[in-house]
């Protein structure tokens, strides 16, 4: 009786083994040999991992840098201003709100503007009158840059002497809507029916937007030249970072005893933070529109797969015929489907990578890239690779050599 020898029996186990440089070789035969086809279905893969990175990174960045300018103003400062009536019309604070707000235990301290009514601003005396360009005009205080944290682009800020004569320091937005750039001797803008001097530009006001719309002049020059009455609209309050909610349970009523409800107590940092929440939520949207880049991408995947099978028939055929296993046609093809799906989401990383690195450089920016973006994206490429060509590996495995070697 003839047996055979364990060695003999392991050398036939082993030549039916397919080993990682063989199968990288077989996965990438199709892709080599079809480059243009295998590129437009890696784009579709790619197109939608660039989507979700460059969506999750621009998030990032966005927020972190939000975050740090957070940080850098701090959480601690307060803004009370006038609400409604109960008839609806716009409140008045007392002219010694700010004094009283000031005695407010752990105020550090208090800056205001005052809203002048019914006065508009333009560039010269011939623009139409109805081309107001949406521009407010307040008095200010003259600590109220170090209280709001905002700076000077160009030019001085108010004084003692300046706030007395018909001179103004223009918002960020409000110079770029009156076309004014930069700030030299004898620059100014037409005031209600007279020339006011521009003193200063400044740059935009995280922490109060509604500065960047303004045009900012001295309390007693808005009283003299505008005919302001002298109340305060908005009051910003500084205090002890560790006192912040108990300012803040005060600060209506010392604003105005008469009547705390006619007064809208905030804090920008809240508004702040809300803002980053509601463009983490739109976010979802483009992420949205990213998963169907990838379902896009997967359809192409599953297609050519399918095409590639049918093609390969009679190579699926002879390599049947010289040995190779259903396990080895199988994981062939789903590796070569897996790869077209790597290829294409490391593409679509790099490139999502790269957007968000030049946005960010652009504007100054931190860039942030989470690791759940681009590890996210090869995962979610491989995943799809394996689905898309799982059915058509499944398919040529079950061809059987004759069938497969027919189409020779």
């Amino acid at each position: 009786m003839t047996t055979t020898a364990p060695h003999s029996r392991q050398l036939a186990h082993d030549s039916r083994q397919l080993y990682l440089p063989d199968l990288l070789r077989l996965s990438s035969v199709g892709l080599r040999t079809r480059k243009l086809r295998a590129a437009l279905s890696a784009l579709g893969i790619a197109i939608g991992v660039a989507a979700i990175v460059a969506v999750l990174g621009l998030s990032q960045s966005a927020e972190a840098g939000l975050l740090a300018q957070i940080d850098a103003l701090g959480t601690n400062l307060l803004t009370a201003a006038n609400g409604q009536t109960l008839f609806g019309q716009t409140a008045e604070l007392p002219t010694q709100a700010p004094a009283m707000v000031q005695r407010i235990p752990g105020v550090t301290a208090v800056q205001y503007t005052g809203t002048v009514n019914n006065v508009n601003t333009y560039r010269s005396p011939l623009i139409p009158s109805i081309d107001t360009n949406a521009l407010t005009v307040q008095a200010t205080s003259l600590g109220l840059l170090s209280d709001i944290r905002d700076t000077l682009a160009q030019g001085q800020f108010l004084n003692a002497a300046t706030a007395r004569e018909p001179v103004a320091v223009l918002g960020a937005i409000a110079a770029q809507r009156l076309g004014i750039d930069r700030v030299f001797s004898g620059e100014r803008i037409w005031l209600d029916n007279q020339w006011f001097y521009v003193a200063g530009i400044l740059n935009q006001a995280v922490y109060a937007p509604d500065i960047d719309t303004s045009v900012l002049v001295g309390f007693p020059a808005a009283e003299t030249y505008l005919g302001f009455d002298g109340h305060p609209s908005t009051i910003y309050v500084r205090t002890q970072v560790d006192r912040v909610g108990a300012v803040q349970a005060l600060l209506a009523k010392a604003a105005n005893p008469e009547d705390p409800s006619q007064v809208n107590v905030s804090q920008p940092s809240q508004a702040l933070t809300a803002r980053a929440a509601a463009q983490s939520a739109l976010n979802g949207l483009f992420l949205g529109l990213g998963a169907v880049a990838l379902l896009v991408g997967a359809i192409g995947v599953a297609n050519i797969m399918v095409i590639s099978v049918l093609e390969r028939r009679s190579e699926i055929g002879l390599r049947r015929a010289l040995g190779a296993t259903r396990g080895h046609i199988r994981i062939q093809f789903l590796s070569e489907a897996v790869l077209l799906s790597l290829i294409g989401g490391s593409i679509g990383v790099a490139a999502g990578a790269a957007a968000v690195a030049i946005y960010t450089y652009l504007k100054d920016e931190a860039t942030v890239i989470p690791a759940q973006a681009w590890a996210g994206g090869i995962g979610a490429a491989i995943a799809i690779g394996a689905i898309a060509g799982l059915m058509p590996a499944l398919r040529a495995a079950r061809m059987s050599p004759t069938q497969a070697l027919w189409s020779l």
